[in-house]
């Protein structure tokens, strides 16, 4: 058992949520691998990943029960993000992206909103975080998407861009600004949009180098009228409801993002050992060993930071003061992906570089978790400021 196995087995898990990761493990190496390259050639919509998920009931264990959810640990949902994505990162980020959308639903929600949209959630529907607009990414205070109330609806105008899963969506969470609140910040609102709205429509879908089979679109909104019942808090919660979800997004990216890396370190250390040179198998090179020291050292130290931050999230009823710990969650679990990706590219040689190989697709997946849900460099700024003298 090597040392990553041995940090594995040391989670406390009770019985349910090992029974769920065996079942999620066995859906992942048996359905998900091996359709992943297919689906990263042709760019379509898993839709028999999704299903396979589905049967498993995997929303329902982010879903609280009272709601038709069997909600489970947050490590655990974690723990599911990172199995679907060694297998395929495309299907992984299209279920994590649902969590990303709906736990704003599910902390901030009234009674009522949670009764009526949940339940679709926990039965398989697909949910998208929409925030961000062509000349509003990391600064999203600029965004120019407006919300004007007409009685018992909101008229909602305005264009969203990179928009996972807006195609294929039951529930869209919208970010925008209220009309009649001139502050850029207190403006900013939160609104749930649901699938056939009119005035929604889809006005592109990227061609993207990675993630190829998880949609990203364009989503233009024209007068489109949402009854005001779907409002998220009140007019102007939106910025403190936006960033307390990303404490619960972030640590999930980083969950797909370790994912990938250890999709990237297992094949890597396959070929280490299979793949001889001189006589000898390239693990057996002492520089391939430091640098293996290395990945499997950064590999196991974020695996453990990211249980750290699960801890942080159980532990707390509301929206907790942990951002900078998510921050840090996301920043070192995306840049060891894309460090890893490459590095078992470097080491599979020419090889590396042919799509006939794993690593070639792990390492045009791994780009995107060093940009969304905040870039590295925001990430790095935050951090750093956080120290500064008050």
């Amino acid at each position: 058992m090597n040392l990553i196995e041995r940090l594995e087995n040391r989670r406390e898990r009770s019985e349910e949520e090992r029974l769920v990761l065996v079942q999620v493990a066995r859906l992942a190496d048996e359905s998900l691998a091996p359709r992943a390259a297919h689906y990263d050639r042709t760019a379509e919509f898993p839709a028999d990943n999704l299903q396979a998920i589905n049967e498993l009931g995997l929303n329902a264990i982010f879903v609280p029960d009272a709601y038709e959810g069997a909600l489970l640990p947050f490590g655990t949902y974690l723990e599911c993000v990172k199995l679907l994505t060694r297998a395929c990162a495309s299907t992984g980020i299209i279920y994590a992206t649902t969590f990303h959308a709906m736990k704003p639903l599910i902390d901030f929600g009234s009674p009522e909103q949670k009764a009526r949209l949940l339940p679709r959630i926990a039965r398989g529907g697909l949910g998208s975080l929409v925030i961000t607009e062509p000349t509003a990414g990391s600064d999203a205070t600029a965004m120019r998407t407006r919300f004007v109330p007409d009685g018992d609806e909101i008229v909602v105008t305005g264009e969203k861009t990179f928009i996972s899963s807006g195609d294929v969506s039951e529930l869209l969470l919208v970010f925008g600004k209220w009309s009649q609140i001139d502050d850029p910040r207190g403006a900013i609102t939160a609104l749930v949009v649901e699938r056939g709205a009119s005035g929604l429509s889809v006005a592109g879908r990227e061609d993207k180098m990675g993630m190829r089979a998880s949609s990203t679109v364009t989503l233009r909104f024209e007068e489109c009228r949402v009854p005001r019942a779907n409002l998220l808090g009140g007019p102007g919660d939106g910025l403190r409801i936006l960033l307390a979800s990303l404490n619960k997004s972030r640590p999930s990216i980083a969950a797909h993002a370790l994912g990938i890396a250890r999709a990237a370190f297992d094949d890597m250390v396959g070929w280490m050992n299979e793949r001889r040179q001189s006589g000898r198998a390239i693990i057996d090179f002492q520089g391939n060993q430091f640098l293996l020291a290395d990945l499997a050292s950064e590999l196991v130290l974020t695996e453990a930071w990211l249980d750290y931050v699960a801890e942080l999230v159980e532990g707390d009823a509301g929206a907790g003061d942990y951002a900078m710990e998510a921050s840090i969650a996301k920043l070192r679990a995306s840049d060891l992906a894309m460090r890893m990706t490459t590095e078992a590219v470097q080491m599979h040689g020419g090889y590396g570089y042919i799509k006939d190989y794993r690593v070639e697709r792990l390492m045009r997946d791994a780009k995107i978790t060093q940009i969304w849900e905040g870039t590295n460099q925001v990430h790095r700024q935050l951090i750093g400021r956080h120290f500064r003298a008050r």
